[in-house]
């Protein structure tokens, strides 16, 4: 499970605009793709050196550049001189804390958004940060590790399938957007088949393990709360901003996108208020499995106090009770236990306590 809140001592007294990175390096080496397209042109290769986009900045071609790492600081540096970035937006990139957001600079558009992942070791859900800059020709993209959801946008650029080819940046700046929000459903259908199987086992058989998936489950929630729910003002800031890089033939399909990030969100509130209640289901639980037990002790001590007793009398060694002598003393105090036993058994049944 990913920490809530990294460390940022390391920036601290340190004027704005200083680039450090924040956050885990996640990425071994770093890694640059381009992809470069219109509707009859395409090119895509790995990119040896950054110096090598800075020939597609002016071309009327659309440009995706995809960072895998940002470890290398000094990458971000170069784009950042070469397409005139703000250095604030390129803090903020390195800073792998950030809430989701989106800020208009004029000539290009910065968004911030959470991409969802499932470790396969624990089945616990990791994110890395998504940033995405998008220009009039360009889209420039950052990750923190090396494979992503974009594999199937790739495909459509290649083949030429749908109408991303025949569209400008802002289009495929949707694209990417749309492909993060598809994959959060994902994560909630994981997510509420692990939930359905929680509460069976919470109603059949709890355990301390259970208890301690709750509290996992509780802390994914406060954490899939905090990644997605800023998203609904970052995709509605986009349809409804008034940018002129955001063509108004796309502003329709980020509506579309604005109504999966709601069904998102009102999924993950169902699934807080369903693990919250889980608590109080695995105490139940407990205290039914706990006062189960303690009533059959009961039970069993209730039935042997009045045994208890008549052996007590007959253990006591007075030299003149009449039964001492009797032939058949011994039997008929067993006979008498018997059925002081037996027809206590008898009412309880019918009293239904057992």
């Amino acid at each position: 499970m990913p920490k809530l809140i990294k460390k940022r001592s390391k920036k601290a007294g340190l004027p704005p605009g200083t680039l450090v990175h924040i956050g885990e390096r996640k990425a071994k080496d770093l890694k640059i793709t381009l992809i470069d397209y219109d509707e009859v042109h395409f090119q895509e290769r790995e990119i040896e050196s950054i110096e090598e986009c800075f020939v597609f900045r002016d071309q009327p071609t659309v440009t995706w550049i995809n960072v895998d790492g940002l470890h290398q600081v000094e990458i971000l540096e170069k784009l950042g001189e070469c397409y005139g970035f703000h250095p604030l937006m390129l803090e903020d990139i390195l800073n792998t804390d950030q809430r989701p957001k989106m800020e208009d600079y004029g000539d290009y558009i910065y968004i911030v958004l959470k991409m969802l992942g499932q470790n396969n070791i624990n089945h616990g859900i990791m994110t890395e940060q998504i940033s995405l800059i998008m220009g009039s020709n360009f889209v420039i993209s950052f990750q923190e590790t090396e494979g992503d959801i974009f594999d199937p946008i790739r495909d459509r650029i290649r083949n030429g399938k749908g109408r991303i080819r025949k569209m400008m940046a802002d289009y495929l700046a949707y694209a990417l957007l749309d492909s993060i929000v598809d994959n959060y459903f994902i994560i909630m259908e994981k997510l509420g088949e692990k939930i359905e199987f929680l509460e069976e086992e919470l109603v059949t058989r709890p355990t301390a393990e259970t208890l301690k998936t709750i509290h996992q489950l509780k802390r994914e929630m406060i954490f899939l709360r905090r990644a997605v729910w800023p998203l609904r003002e970052v995709v509605s800031g986009l349809e409804r901003g008034e940018s002129s890089l955001m063509k108004e033939s796309t502003r329709i399909y980020l509506r579309d996108v604005y109504d999966h990030t709601i069904q998102v969100i009102d999924t993950i509130e169902t699934f807080r208020d369903m693990v919250s209640g889980m608590l109080d289901i695995y105490l139940s639980s407990i205290s039914n499995r706990l006062n189960a037990v303690m009533k059959v002790l009961t039970i069993i001590a209730t039935i042997f106090m009045p045994l208890t007793f008549i052996v007590g009398i007959y253990g006591m060694n007075f030299k003149y009770m009449p039964e001492l002598e009797w032939y058949w003393g011994y039997p008929a105090v067993w006979l008498v236990v018997v059925l002081v036993g037996v027809s206590m058994l008898i009412y309880f049944k019918k009293k239904r306590w057992l």
